[in-house]
Protein backbone atom coordinates (compact mmCIF):
# COMPACT_ATOMS: atom_id res chain seq x y z
CA UNK A 1 0.00 0.00 0.00
CA UNK A 2 2.70 2.42 0.49
CA UNK A 3 3.97 2.17 -3.24
CA UNK A 4 0.41 3.86 -4.12
CA UNK A 5 0.95 7.21 -5.08
CA UNK A 6 -1.84 10.34 -3.87
CA UNK A 7 -1.96 13.45 -5.51
CA UNK A 8 -4.68 16.47 -5.69
CA UNK A 9 -5.69 17.38 -9.01
CA UNK A 10 -7.67 20.31 -9.63
CA UNK A 11 -10.82 19.49 -12.04
CA UNK A 12 -13.93 21.19 -12.70
CA UNK A 13 -13.80 23.55 -9.80
CA UNK A 14 -12.82 20.69 -7.02
CA UNK A 15 -9.80 19.79 -5.74
CA UNK A 16 -9.92 15.94 -6.37
CA UNK A 17 -7.79 13.50 -4.31
CA UNK A 18 -6.05 10.53 -6.53
CA UNK A 19 -4.56 7.45 -6.05
CA UNK A 20 -2.43 5.52 -8.39
CA UNK A 21 -0.32 3.48 -8.94
CA UNK A 22 1.83 1.36 -12.07
CA UNK A 23 2.31 2.62 -15.90
CA UNK A 24 0.59 1.23 -19.26
CA UNK A 25 -2.53 2.06 -20.13
CA UNK A 26 -4.96 3.99 -17.60
CA UNK A 27 -7.91 2.16 -15.66
CA UNK A 28 -10.29 4.42 -13.87
CA UNK A 29 -11.62 3.20 -10.66
CA UNK A 30 -14.79 4.69 -9.75
CA UNK A 31 -15.95 3.73 -6.23
CA UNK A 32 -19.31 3.59 -4.57
CA UNK A 33 -21.24 4.59 -1.41
CA UNK A 34 -20.07 4.65 1.67
CA UNK A 35 -16.83 4.27 0.20
CA UNK A 36 -13.62 6.06 -0.91
CA UNK A 37 -10.79 5.30 -3.60
CA UNK A 38 -9.13 2.90 -0.57
CA UNK A 39 -12.11 0.25 -1.96
CA UNK A 40 -10.10 -0.62 -5.12
CA UNK A 41 -6.89 -0.94 -2.87
CA UNK A 42 -6.83 -4.51 -4.07
CA UNK A 43 -7.23 -4.07 -7.48
CA UNK A 44 -4.82 -0.93 -7.62
CA UNK A 45 -1.66 -3.24 -6.59
CA UNK A 46 -2.88 -6.05 -8.95
CA UNK A 47 -3.35 -4.08 -12.08
CA UNK A 48 -0.37 -2.08 -11.92
CA UNK A 49 1.55 -5.56 -11.61
CA UNK A 50 0.22 -6.52 -14.82
CA UNK A 51 1.24 -3.13 -16.76
CA UNK A 52 -1.53 -0.70 -16.33
CA UNK A 53 -1.98 2.60 -14.71
CA UNK A 54 -4.22 2.52 -12.03
CA UNK A 55 -6.28 5.26 -10.72
CA UNK A 56 -8.35 5.89 -8.49
CA UNK A 57 -10.01 8.90 -7.04
CA UNK A 58 -12.23 10.22 -4.21
CA UNK A 59 -15.46 10.97 -6.10
CA UNK A 60 -17.06 14.03 -5.57
CA UNK A 61 -17.69 14.53 -1.46
CA UNK A 62 -16.05 12.00 -0.63
CA UNK A 63 -12.84 11.40 0.75
CA UNK A 64 -9.97 13.82 0.73
CA UNK A 65 -11.51 15.32 -2.52
CA UNK A 66 -12.51 18.89 -1.60
CA UNK A 67 -14.92 21.93 -2.98
CA UNK A 68 -18.10 20.06 -3.62
CA UNK A 69 -21.01 22.11 -2.39
CA UNK A 70 -22.13 19.53 0.41
CA UNK A 71 -25.04 21.47 1.04
CA UNK A 72 -26.55 21.67 -2.46
CA UNK A 73 -27.62 18.26 -3.69
CA UNK A 74 -28.34 19.23 -7.09
CA UNK A 75 -24.56 19.48 -7.95
CA UNK A 76 -24.66 15.61 -7.60
CA UNK A 77 -26.00 14.63 -10.80
CA UNK A 78 -24.28 12.06 -13.31
CA UNK A 79 -23.94 15.29 -15.34
CA UNK A 80 -21.98 16.76 -12.60
CA UNK A 81 -20.12 13.39 -12.10
CA UNK A 82 -19.00 12.77 -15.79
CA UNK A 83 -17.81 16.15 -15.83
CA UNK A 84 -15.14 15.71 -13.31
CA UNK A 85 -13.65 12.85 -14.85
CA UNK A 86 -13.56 14.23 -18.27
CA UNK A 87 -11.86 17.07 -16.67
CA UNK A 88 -9.44 14.36 -14.76
CA UNK A 89 -8.97 12.46 -17.95
CA UNK A 90 -7.77 15.74 -19.23
CA UNK A 91 -5.36 16.84 -16.57
CA UNK A 92 -3.56 12.99 -15.91
CA UNK A 93 -3.63 11.35 -19.60
CA UNK A 94 -4.10 14.19 -21.60
CA UNK A 95 -2.22 11.86 -24.36
CA UNK A 96 -4.99 9.22 -24.05
CA UNK A 97 -8.07 9.60 -26.68
CA UNK A 98 -9.73 6.12 -24.42
CA UNK A 99 -9.27 4.72 -21.18
CA UNK A 100 -10.47 2.05 -19.30
CA UNK A 101 -13.51 2.20 -16.61
CA UNK A 102 -14.16 0.07 -13.92
CA UNK A 103 -17.25 0.82 -11.39
CA UNK A 104 -18.92 -0.24 -8.52
CA UNK A 105 -22.06 0.43 -6.70
CA UNK A 106 -22.34 4.22 -7.67
CA UNK A 107 -19.61 4.32 -9.50
CA UNK A 108 -20.86 1.86 -11.97
CA UNK A 109 -23.66 4.05 -12.35
CA UNK A 110 -21.53 7.20 -13.18
CA UNK A 111 -19.76 4.73 -15.26
CA UNK A 112 -22.38 3.72 -17.05
CA UNK A 113 -23.16 7.78 -17.56
CA UNK A 114 -19.76 8.19 -18.59
CA UNK A 115 -19.95 5.81 -21.29
CA UNK A 116 -23.66 6.99 -22.35
CA UNK A 117 -22.77 10.31 -22.63
CA UNK A 118 -18.96 10.48 -23.85
CA UNK A 119 -18.35 6.85 -25.43
CA UNK A 120 -15.31 8.41 -27.48
CA UNK A 121 -13.51 8.18 -23.59
CA UNK A 122 -13.91 4.61 -22.74
CA UNK A 123 -12.03 1.45 -24.45
CA UNK A 124 -14.05 -1.09 -22.22
CA UNK A 125 -16.06 -1.22 -19.28
CA UNK A 126 -16.08 -3.55 -16.09
CA UNK A 127 -18.70 -2.76 -14.12
CA UNK A 128 -19.68 -4.26 -10.63
CA UNK A 129 -23.18 -4.98 -8.63
CA UNK A 130 -25.18 -2.23 -10.59
CA UNK A 131 -26.52 -3.10 -14.40
CA UNK A 132 -27.31 -0.57 -16.91
CA UNK A 133 -30.56 1.26 -15.64
CA UNK A 134 -32.93 2.25 -18.62
CA UNK A 135 -34.93 5.47 -18.05
CA UNK A 136 -38.65 4.97 -17.40
CA UNK A 137 -40.46 8.10 -18.13
CA UNK A 138 -43.29 7.27 -16.46
CA UNK A 139 -41.71 7.44 -13.04
CA UNK A 140 -39.10 8.94 -10.87
CA UNK A 141 -37.30 6.40 -9.48
CA UNK A 142 -37.45 7.68 -5.90
CA UNK A 143 -41.45 7.75 -5.92
CA UNK A 144 -41.02 3.81 -7.64
CA UNK A 145 -38.80 2.89 -4.70
CA UNK A 146 -41.79 4.74 -1.93
CA UNK A 147 -44.56 2.84 -3.57
CA UNK A 148 -42.64 -0.47 -3.56
CA UNK A 149 -41.41 -0.81 -0.16
CA UNK A 150 -42.35 2.41 1.79
CA UNK A 151 -40.45 5.76 3.92
CA UNK A 152 -38.31 3.29 5.22
CA UNK A 153 -36.48 2.36 2.43
CA UNK A 154 -32.85 3.85 2.87
CA UNK A 155 -33.31 5.57 -0.66
CA UNK A 156 -36.31 7.25 0.93
CA UNK A 157 -34.94 8.25 3.92
CA UNK A 158 -31.97 9.45 2.40
CA UNK A 159 -33.99 11.84 0.66
CA UNK A 160 -34.20 14.47 3.24
CA UNK A 161 -31.23 16.42 3.82
CA UNK A 162 -29.95 16.44 7.59
CA UNK A 163 -32.12 13.93 8.53
CA UNK A 164 -30.01 10.49 7.89
CA UNK A 165 -27.14 12.09 9.27
CA UNK A 166 -28.15 12.92 12.42
CA UNK A 167 -29.24 9.25 12.85
CA UNK A 168 -25.76 8.54 11.41
CA UNK A 169 -24.42 10.95 13.88
CA UNK A 170 -26.00 9.01 17.22
CA UNK A 171 -25.54 5.59 16.00
CA UNK A 172 -21.44 6.64 15.65
CA UNK A 173 -19.16 6.66 12.03
CA UNK A 174 -17.72 3.37 12.90
CA UNK A 175 -20.52 1.43 13.63
CA UNK A 176 -22.87 2.97 10.58
CA UNK A 177 -20.11 1.73 8.12
CA UNK A 178 -19.93 -1.61 10.10
CA UNK A 179 -23.53 -2.38 9.26
CA UNK A 180 -23.56 -1.51 6.01
CA UNK A 181 -20.37 -3.18 4.80
CA UNK A 182 -21.66 -6.72 6.76
CA UNK A 183 -24.93 -6.24 4.86
CA UNK A 184 -25.72 -9.54 3.67
CA UNK A 185 -29.37 -9.91 3.07
CA UNK A 186 -30.52 -10.25 -0.52
CA UNK A 187 -33.32 -7.96 -0.40
CA UNK A 188 -34.23 -4.57 0.69
CA UNK A 189 -32.61 -2.11 2.94
CA UNK A 190 -34.57 -0.45 5.78
CA UNK A 191 -33.27 2.17 7.80
CA UNK A 192 -36.63 2.17 10.44
CA UNK A 193 -37.02 6.08 11.83
CA UNK A 194 -35.56 6.04 15.11
CA UNK A 195 -34.61 2.40 14.79
CA UNK A 196 -31.28 2.27 13.22
CA UNK A 197 -30.22 -0.90 10.81
CA UNK A 198 -33.11 -3.64 10.30
CA UNK A 199 -30.88 -5.91 10.24
CA UNK A 200 -28.82 -4.73 13.46
CA UNK A 201 -30.65 -2.41 15.48
CA UNK A 202 -28.99 -3.22 18.62
CA UNK A 203 -25.64 -2.53 17.48
CA UNK A 204 -24.19 -6.38 17.15
CA UNK A 205 -22.97 -6.42 14.40
CA UNK A 206 -19.62 -8.61 13.37
CA UNK A 207 -17.00 -7.03 10.73
CA UNK A 208 -17.02 -9.16 8.28
CA UNK A 209 -13.75 -11.43 7.24
CA UNK A 210 -12.73 -9.48 4.27
CA UNK A 211 -12.61 -5.84 6.37
CA UNK A 212 -9.84 -5.15 8.63
CA UNK A 213 -10.23 -3.11 11.76
CA UNK A 214 -7.71 -1.21 10.52
CA UNK A 215 -9.57 -1.04 7.20
CA UNK A 216 -12.57 -0.18 9.11
CA UNK A 217 -10.47 2.39 10.68
CA UNK A 218 -9.50 4.37 7.40
CA UNK A 219 -13.20 4.50 6.17
CA UNK A 220 -14.32 5.88 10.21
CA UNK A 221 -11.58 8.39 10.05
CA UNK A 222 -12.27 9.77 6.44
CA UNK A 223 -16.56 10.17 7.36
CA UNK A 224 -15.80 11.49 10.54
CA UNK A 225 -13.91 14.03 8.54
CA UNK A 226 -16.68 14.84 5.85
CA UNK A 227 -19.59 13.78 7.19
CA UNK A 228 -21.88 11.29 4.85
CA UNK A 229 -23.05 14.43 3.22
CA UNK A 230 -21.87 14.19 0.13
CA UNK A 231 -22.17 10.62 -0.19
CA UNK A 232 -25.99 10.78 0.57
CA UNK A 233 -26.48 13.78 -1.88
CA UNK A 234 -25.95 11.58 -4.65
CA UNK A 235 -29.16 9.56 -3.79
CA UNK A 236 -30.85 13.23 -3.29
CA UNK A 237 -29.86 13.41 -7.05
CA UNK A 238 -31.45 10.44 -8.53
CA UNK A 239 -34.87 12.66 -9.08
CA UNK A 240 -32.65 15.16 -10.75
CA UNK A 241 -30.90 12.80 -12.65
CA UNK A 242 -34.25 11.63 -13.97
CA UNK A 243 -35.29 14.78 -15.05
CA UNK A 244 -32.15 15.88 -17.08
CA UNK A 245 -31.54 12.57 -18.87
CA UNK A 246 -34.63 12.40 -20.27
CA UNK A 247 -32.55 13.60 -23.77
CA UNK A 248 -31.30 10.01 -23.35
CA UNK A 249 -34.55 8.00 -23.47
CA UNK A 250 -34.01 4.70 -25.30
CA UNK A 251 -30.32 5.36 -25.94
CA UNK A 252 -28.27 2.55 -25.66
CA UNK A 253 -24.33 2.06 -23.91
CA UNK A 254 -22.07 1.60 -27.13
CA UNK A 255 -19.04 0.43 -25.17
CA UNK A 256 -18.03 -3.31 -24.77
CA UNK A 257 -18.81 -4.01 -21.31
CA UNK A 258 -18.83 -6.91 -18.58
CA UNK A 259 -21.22 -6.91 -16.01
CA UNK A 260 -20.39 -8.74 -12.40
CA UNK A 261 -22.78 -9.05 -9.67
CA UNK A 262 -22.80 -11.00 -6.26
CA UNK A 263 -25.68 -13.32 -5.93
CA UNK A 264 -26.56 -12.15 -2.61
CA UNK A 265 -26.37 -8.36 -3.46
CA UNK A 266 -29.80 -6.13 -2.79
CA UNK A 267 -29.35 -4.85 -6.08
CA UNK A 268 -29.38 -8.05 -7.77
CA UNK A 269 -33.41 -8.72 -5.99
CA UNK A 270 -34.90 -5.34 -7.01
CA UNK A 271 -37.71 -6.71 -8.59
CA UNK A 272 -37.47 -7.37 -12.43
CA UNK A 273 -33.48 -7.23 -12.25
CA UNK A 274 -32.63 -10.26 -12.80
CA UNK A 275 -35.03 -10.47 -15.60
CA UNK A 276 -33.73 -7.88 -17.32
CA UNK A 277 -30.10 -8.89 -16.44
CA UNK A 278 -30.70 -12.38 -17.68
CA UNK A 279 -33.53 -12.04 -20.40
CA UNK A 280 -32.18 -9.67 -23.04
CA UNK A 281 -33.42 -5.85 -22.04
CA UNK A 282 -29.50 -5.42 -20.71
CA UNK A 283 -28.36 -6.46 -23.89
CA UNK A 284 -30.46 -4.69 -25.80
CA UNK A 285 -29.48 -1.38 -23.94
CA UNK A 286 -25.70 -2.20 -24.09
CA UNK A 287 -25.22 -4.28 -27.14
CA UNK A 288 -21.23 -4.63 -26.76
CA UNK A 289 -22.25 -6.70 -23.65
CA UNK A 290 -20.00 -9.63 -23.63
CA UNK A 291 -20.02 -10.98 -20.64
CA UNK A 292 -22.22 -11.59 -17.55
CA UNK A 293 -21.13 -12.83 -14.15
CA UNK A 294 -23.02 -13.63 -11.11
CA UNK A 295 -20.72 -14.38 -8.07
CA UNK A 296 -22.17 -17.29 -6.13
CA UNK A 297 -22.26 -16.83 -2.38
CA UNK A 298 -20.62 -12.93 -3.05
CA UNK A 299 -22.91 -10.10 -1.54
CA UNK A 300 -22.63 -6.22 -2.60
CA UNK A 301 -19.37 -5.23 -1.63
CA UNK A 302 -17.45 -7.87 -4.21
CA UNK A 303 -14.25 -6.28 -5.34
CA UNK A 304 -13.06 -6.22 -1.47
CA UNK A 305 -14.92 -9.49 -0.40
CA UNK A 306 -13.57 -11.67 -3.31
CA UNK A 307 -10.77 -9.45 -4.41
CA UNK A 308 -8.20 -12.04 -6.15
CA UNK A 309 -11.56 -13.49 -8.37
CA UNK A 310 -12.36 -9.53 -9.01
CA UNK A 311 -8.82 -8.88 -10.25
CA UNK A 312 -9.19 -12.35 -12.91
CA UNK A 313 -12.45 -11.26 -13.94
CA UNK A 314 -11.06 -7.45 -14.84
CA UNK A 315 -8.18 -8.52 -15.93
CA UNK A 316 -9.22 -11.15 -18.33
CA UNK A 317 -11.83 -8.63 -20.18
CA UNK A 318 -9.17 -5.45 -20.54
CA UNK A 319 -6.36 -7.61 -21.76
CA UNK A 320 -8.85 -8.02 -24.94
CA UNK A 321 -8.75 -4.88 -25.69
Amino acid sequence: MEKIEHKTVPVNGLNMHVAELGQGPLVLFLHGFPELWYSWRHQILYMAAQGYRAVAPDLRGYGDTTGAPLEDPSKFTTLHMVGDLIALLDAIAPDEDKVFVVGHDWGAFIAWHLCMYRPDKVKALVNLSVAFIPRSPEINPVDMFRSAYGEDHYICRFQEPGDIEAEFAQTGTKQVLKNIFAFRTPGPLYFPKGKGFSNSADNTTHLPTWLSENDLDYYAGKFEQTGFSGGVNYYRAIGRNWELNAPWFQAQVHVPAKFIVGELDLTYHVPGTKEYIHKGGFQKDVPLLQEVVVMEGAAHFINQERPDEINEHIYAFLKKF
